[in-house]
């Protein structure tokens, strides 16, 4: 076990180094610039074109198997909005200082461009296979760089990333907030969420996407009004905690035996790295359920993809941020879950710790539900369609397995799994860059 350990060390030192965060952001910066600042020019025209169109007349309904292009945001949104929410923002500060929350906009900033290119390139390259639009990074890197052992690669580690980052530490962080939130034991709660999660998955797409229109905005409506309460209750505090957001991530002090600017690169690093983390913009699993969206305007689902970084970044994760840095505890030892807790029950009192509770409950369930879409689309993939009804009872009972266990060493591996799926998923948006043509594609600015 120790030598497993060891090996995954090295390789998460590599895929989540430096060079691979460096690649990340300048992807982002590419496409932004390529699309001429897009995300930031015409806010108000995408921005209409998704959350203010939930607000239009809808249309009939849908056949079985197509789902609206806001049900594959809601659970590609589900996906994204899991623990990294909660546990990565206050890593984040705890790791990097207050000035980590700037950097994390920055990596979301220019993540928006990249997800966008990811959904494009996704609708514009997908297939339908029984009568459902099937898409991902698989797809494109295949049939739009005509390398099929590179899609084979990004579908196998996507398989097996599902079971672990998807499933079993979710499921682990909804037991572990079951018991210390309500003194469930995690037996019981993992007979709960297999049960719970079976159910979902057994219905597909069709069933998943369901769920997840319902449950995205309804939990993240909530989750909003709670941290506007905490943060109004500190109000006077917001401004010194911009002030520390920018002040610290420019911070060139230097420490005692350490060099300029030490500050300043821990708050670039986890930043950066939490803010990809939790968006998951790059990483090639949200295109996988975007391209499964019933519209024929590629364009049109990438806006959607930037819709749900910017809600999953730049509101959920800067809300979570302000409710620490005014609650005063940013500069505590504490870490993690322990931190976003002292936050809200400072702010709330015991409801702000029961909140929390039920937060990580929801978010992780959500993101539990969404991540097998993806490991079965994965498997579809590599296997032409067979075993996936094998696959979802894997899943569900790996659920099972993840709500009961220490899995501190799955967590480590699962992350370098999301890791080695950014490679081929980078290289392909690099590759296939001209198929995301802002000059010739006149369906971007159509109004």
């Amino acid at each position: 076990m120790e030598t497993v350990e060891k090996i995954n060390s090295f390789i998460n030192g590599i895929v989540w180094g430096p060079f691979m965060l460096c690649v990340l952001l300048g992807i982002g910066i590419f496409y932004t610039f390529k699309l001429r600042f897009f995300q930031i020019r015409h806010f108000k025209y995408w921005w209409n074109e998704t959350f203010m169109s939930i607000f239009k007349k809808k249309e009939g309904e849908r056949g079985k198997g197509k789902i609206s292009p806001f049900q594959a945001m809601a659970t590609a949104l589900a996906g994204a909005i899991g623990t990294g929410n909660i546990v990565g923002v206050a890593g984040a500060i705890s790791l990097g200082g207050a000035g980590a929350i700037f950097w994390m906009w920055v990596a979301a900033v220019f993540g928006m461009a990249t997800i966008f290119a990811e959904n494009v390139l996704g609708v514009k390259y997908r297939e339908k296979r029984n009568g459902k639009y099937v898409g991902g990074p698989m797809y494109y890197i295949e049939k739009g760089l005509h390398c099929k052992w590179a899609a084979v690669i990004f579908a196998v580690i996507c398989t097996v990333a599902a079971l672990g980052m998807g499933n079993m530490t979710q499921a682990n962080s909804v037991s572990g907030a079951l018991s210390a939130g309500f003194g469930i034991s995690p037996q019981i709660s993992g007979i709960v969420i297999a049960v719970a999660v079976g159910l979902i998955i057994i219905g597909g797409i069709d069933r998943i996407a369901a769920l997840t229109e319902k449950l995205v905005p309804a939990m993240a409506v909530l989750y909003i009004l709670a941290a506007v309460i905490v943060i109004g209750i500190n109000f006077r505090e917001i401004p010194d905690a911009f002030i520390k957001i920018f002040t610290e991530a420019f911070d060139l002090r230097c420490v005692a035996g350490g060099f300029m600017g030490y500050g300043m690169a821990r708050a670039i690093k986890y930043g950066i790295s939490r803010g990809v983390f939790s968006n998951e913009a790059g990483l090639g699993s949200s295109p996988i359920v975007h391209a499964a969206a019933d519209t024929d305007d590629p364009y049109k689902q990438g806006m959607w993809g930037m819709f749900q970084v910017f809600m999953d970044t730049i509101i959920l994760c800067t809300l979570m941020a302000l409710c620490i840095i005014t609650s005063g505890f940013d500069k505590s030892p504490l870490d993690g879950i322990a931190l976003s807790t002292a936050a809200f029950e400072g702010a709330l009192g015991i409801i702000g710790k029961i909140f929390i509770s039920l937060s990580i409950i929801l978010f992780a369930f959500a993101t539990l539900v969404s991540w097998c879409y993806y490991g079965e689309k994965s498997l579809e993939y590599l296997t032409g369609g067979k075993y996936i009804g094998v696959y979802r009872f894997v899943y569900a009972l790996t659920a099972y397995i993840g709500s009961i266990m220490s899995i501190s060493l799955v967590w480590e591996i699962s992350d370098t799994l999301n890791g080695l799926m950014a490679i081929p998923n980078l290289a392909a948006l690099i590759l296939l860059s001209k198929q995301v043509n802002y000059k010739s594609d006149k369906n971007l600015l159509r109004k």
